[in-house]
C-alpha cells in the first residue's frame, strides 16, 4: 500500500473535502481524487462517498489503520535520520500537563502538550525525550498507543484524590473506590485533570459523564469549580491544596519517561 496515497486519504476524511485536501497538500483536486481511486483500485472496495465525503465502512476501519502506520513511517524515517546526523545542540522535552517533572528532566527546551501528541512526538522524532501520565494500578505500566517501540521508565507514582464540594455527603469519606463514583456529575477537564475516558478504563465502566466542558490548564479555576459544586474532578494529591478531597483506593497517577531505543544526542 503506498503511504503517499493513505496520507492523501487522511487528509480527505479530516478535511472532509477533496478540495480543501488538496490545499493541505499541495496537489490539484484531480490528483486528489486519482490518489483516493488508486487506493480503492488496490485494496478492491469504495472507500469514500463522494457527496458528502464521508468514509464507508471499509474506510473507517482503514483509518483506524492509518493513523499507527503513518505515524510508524514517521519515526522509521526520524529515526535514520538522526543516526546520520551530527547531533544538534538542544533538548526537546515534551509533556502532558499533569506530566511536569523538573527534577529529572534537564531539558532546555520544554513543550507542554496534550498526552497523544507527547507519544507521537517522541517517535517521530520531534521531541527527544517525553514524560506522559495517567491512570494505573501501582507499579503498572501506563496503556500507551502502540505508534513506535518506544523505551518507557516509570519516573513517579502519587496518589490520586477526588474533590468534591464541601457539601457533598462523600466529602468526610477516608478512602473511595473510583467505580461507587462513576453515576456522579463530572467536570471534563482532559487538559488540567484526569480524562474522562481515563476514568471509565480504569473502571471498566461506561460511566463518568460530563455535567460541564472546562478546557485550558488553570489548576486553581477548575479546583474552584470542584468546590463550588459544578463537578468532580479527579487530580493528583500534591496538586489539590485547599479543598476538600478523598483518595481513591488501588489507583495511583503514573509518570513515565519516553524515548525512542538507540536515539542519543540532544536537538
Amino acid at each position: 500500500m503506498d503511504p503517499h496515497l493513505l496520507r492523501t486519504f487522511v487528509a480527505v476524511i479530516r478535511c472532509g473535502s477533496f478540495s480543501r485536501a488538496a490545499d493541505e497538500l499541495g496537489y490539484t483536486q484531480s490528483a486528489v481524487s486519482q490518489h483516493i481511486a488508486a487506493l480503492e483500485s488496490d485494496l478492491g472496495t469504495a472507500l469514500l462517498h463522494r457527496r458528502p465525503v464521508a468514509s464507508t465502512p471499509e474506510g473507517q476501519r482503514l483509518l483506524e489503520h492509518a493513523g499507527p502506520i503513518l505515524v510508524r513511517l514517521d519515526a522509521a524515517r526520524a529515526e535514520i535520520t538522526k543516526m546520520v546526523e551530527a547531533p544538534p545542540d538542544r533538548l526537546v522535552v515534551g509533556l502532558s500537563p499533569l506530566a511536569f517533572m523538573p527534577d529529572i528532566v534537564a531539558a532546555n527546551h520544554v513543550r507542554v502538550l496534550p498526552r497523544a501528541d507527547v507519544v507521537t512526538g517522541v517517535a517521530q522524532g520531534t521531541l527527544d525525550l517525553g514524560l506522559v501520565d495517567g491512570v494505573a494500578t501501582a507499579s503498572d505500566p501506563l496503556n500507551l498507543p502502540d505508534v513506535a517501540p518506544l523505551a518507557t521508565v516509570g519516573v513517579a507514582e502519587r496518589p490520586l484524590v477526588v474533590v468534591f464540594p464541601a457539601d457533598h455527603p462523600l466529602a468526610r469519606r477516608k478512602r473511595i473506590n473510583l467505580v461507587d463514583l462513576s453515576d456522579a456529575q463530572w467536570i471534563d477537564a482532559p487538559e488540567s485533570a484526569i480524562p474522562l475516558a481515563q476514568l471509565r478504563s480504569a473502571s471498566g465502566t461506561d460511566g463518568f459523564r460530563a455535567a460541564l466542558r472546562y478546557e485550558g490548564t488553570h489548576v486553581p479555576g477548575l479546583l474552584e469549580m470542584a468546590a463550588s459544586g459544578h463537578g468532580l474532578v479527579l487530580l493528583p494529591q500534591h496538586m489539590v491544596d485547599g479543598v476538600p478531597a478523598v483518595p481513591i483506593t488501588r489507583l495511583v497517577h503514573r509518570v513515565e519517561l519516553l524515548s525512542m531505543p538507540g536515539r542519543s544526542g540532544v536537538r
